[in-house]
């Protein structure tokens, strides 16, 4: 099969679906691999790299015309118009996107978008959200350390004693227990809160203190397990109670970094403009739901997405792609995740398989040949 890599056109998206160590291994199974110049030169792959494992460097016309094309981010219309009816798109399409879906099927186009991959222990390979927000917690700690204009750690000096930062994180799920390692790991005292009780546990075996918010009925404890490992959108009452402990720890800290994101629906409000008012001047905001809230901010208002700001003395970074600014890493990442998605959908023969029956193939599937299989209110 002729699997094409297109280089991404994106403002801002330096990332690449395939590496050479996944280019090598695709093409030792028989396929035949078409990257277009300079596709992974922004995560730091030249295009000798990808030629030297077997790869052939390509226009983007000979990339799109592939019988598969393998992407980040979904393509543009001028892109998706060069692919070819009945060829095979896979990449972080966004399943809540109807209008990319109908333009896909549109085009005769079959797409799988990996984000829809469920959470399940045979899916971890592929987890591509997963992969990505890993990296972006950590890169959310290390802007948050280069933003603020104080030390991160104690430091005991001839000069004096300098007080560690006071780091709040606020959603513990994958990005948030990344950032709480890599915040630990510059000497940072931390605390954190989720809504689901199980991340209590994970967040003080990082070495972070749980900010808790008590349940007071049984339905809040149903809803806060959540569902497939994502949280779900909790009760105006407890909501409020978080709104006020937050508020209280938000006032004591030097940096606070919000990742709550809820599939399909606007990233909730967990740092009111009210409480960024009465932070310490010069503290940071890491917004990692940036242009994913209300009127495009993200968990907090007065974020603007992918600007860094500063309201009321206080600098907000809403920066929407921050796994991107660690490239190299995370295309290594992505790439991974790409094989073992292929895996399930190709055969030894090298060519295209898609099983009904496989539980992840169906949940990643959005459309087959012109038809959409999935759509999202």
């Amino acid at each position: 099969m002729r699997i094409g890599v297109p280089l991404e056109t994106r403002v801002g998206e330096f990332r690449v679906a395939a590496t050479p160590e996944t280019v090598k291994k695709l093409v030792s199974s028989g396929h035949t691999l078409l990257v277009e110049a300079g596709a992974g030169v922004s995560a730091s792959v030249l295009d000798s790299a990808y030629e030297a494992v077997g790869a052939k460097i390509s226009t983007k016309e000979e990339v799109y015309a592939a019988e598969m094309v393998l992407k980040v981010r979904a393509p543009f219309d001028n892109e998706l118009a060069l692919m070819t009816s009945g060829s095979v798109l896979i990449g972080m399409l966004d399943p809540f996107d109807n209008t990319m879906i109908a333009a896909m099927a549109a085009h005769g186009i079959t797409g799988f978008a990996l984000e829809a991959a469920p959470r399940t222990t045979r899916a971890q390979s592929m987890d591509v959200l997963s992969s990505q927000a890993n990296i972006a917690g950590y890169k959310a700690v290390m802007m948050a350390a280069n933003t603020y204009q104080r030390f991160m750690p104690m430091l005991m000096t001839a000069a004096g004693t300098v007080k560690a930062a006071r780091v709040l994180i606020l959603g513990a799920g994958v990005a948030g227990l990344q950032a709480i390692a890599t915040a630990k790991r510059l000497g940072a005292v931390i605390e954190a809160s989720d809504v689901r009780p199980a991340a209590k546990e994970q967040i003080e075996s990082l070495g972070a203190k749980f900010v808790d918010v008590p349940f007071e009925t049984e339905e809040e404890k149903e809803i806060a397990k959540g569902v497939g490992g994502y949280a779900r959108p909790m009760p105006a009452s407890w909501m409020q109670r978080q709104s006020v402990l937050v508020a209280e720890r938000a006032k004591q800290a030097d940096i606070v970094i919000t990742t709550a994101l809820i599939p399909g629906r606007k990233a909730p409000m967990l740092l009111s403009a009210e409480t960024v008012a009465q932070m310490k001047p010069g503290s940071v905001v890491i917004d990692l739901a940036a242009g994913k809230g209300e009127n495009g901010s993200g968990n907090c208002p007065l974020t603007e997405a992918d600007q860094i700001v500063v309201k009321h003395g206080v600098t907000i970074v809403g920066l929407s792609n921050l796994p991107s600014l660690v490239a190299a890493d995370a295309s290594a990442l992505y790439a991974r995740n790409v094989f073992d998605f292929l895996k399930l959908i190709t055969t030894k023969e090298a060519g295209l398989s898609i099983p009904t029956d496989d539980d992840i193939v169906t949940a990643c599937l959005m459309c087959n040949n012109g038809q959409v299989v999935r759509t999202n209110a």
